[in-house]
């Protein structure tokens, strides 16, 4: 396996816009589902932890927060944005974490971009292998229902020294999202363009199962975003 780097160049937009909202919004689900459950000072691991908002909102209630992600330029600005928090670029499919984690979270279907079920069984047994007995993992993925009715058509941001095109499609058949990201910044008086072409992959809820079960996790259990979560 390579590496995945697709993101350096996509870092500066999401952590000016998505990873503020999706800190935001993930923080409420885990004070509810997860946090109450976890020792005071537990250690948690944020799998792909983009520019780590979220990591340090975890900080600041008192956690050991490591983050990880794939992307140096993501990670550089996850140091940034949480300074005491540890921060090592790392593939998810990959990594090797002693076994001393209450819990390992990933959010904003970061796992989608596993492309792969055998990648994806790979990154669980990653998990497994970081986590105390007794640990906890949860995280979410988008599921087929959501791409067909969410990743269609195009929305843009337009500022005085950015703009940000993005174009979204999903293939039914290989089950397989794609965003087109084109970009332009204002740097040093001259107008930049860069492309980033991000891929997704969709699971039954099924074979997604499966693969815990067949790890070892136990007690199992799916929530819908709007019914479950709000």
């Amino acid at each position: 396996m390579t590496r995945y780097t697709d993101y350096d160049a996509f870092a500066w937009i999401y952590n000016r816009y998505w990873g503020p909202y999706s800190a935001q919004r993930f923080l409420s689900v885990l004070e509810r589902r997860l946090l109450p459950l976890l020792p005071p000072r537990a250690r948690i691991l944020d799998l792909c932890c983009g520019t780590g908002q979220l990591a340090q909102a975890l900080m600041q209630r008192g956690y050991l927060v490591t983050g990880i992600d794939s992307s140096e330029e993501m990670i550089r600005f996850a140091r940034m944005n949480a300074p005491d928090a540890e921060f090592l670029v790392e593939d998810a499919r990959m990594f090797r974490l002693p076994a001393v984690y209450h819990a390992v979270i990933s959010t904003y279907d970061s796992l989608n971009h596993i492309m792969s079920e055998a990648e994806l069984a790979q990154v669980f047994r990653n998990v497994w292998a970081c986590l105390q007995p007794g640990g906890w993992f949860l995280f979410d993925l988008n599921m087929e229902e959501g791409y067909q009715v969410r990743w269609r058509g195009s929305f843009g941001i337009v500022e005085e020294d950015h703009v940000v095109v993005i174009r979204a499609s999903f293939d039914k058949e290989a089950k397989v999202g794609q965003t087109i990201v084109t970009f332009f910044r204002l740097e040093e008086g001259r107008w930049r363009r860069q492309d980033v072409v991000l891929r997704q992959r969709c699971y039954p809820e099924a074979e997604i199962r499966s693969i815990l079960d067949a790890i070892g996790f136990q007690d199992i259990q799916t929530l819908d975003a709007q019914k479950g979560l709000g």
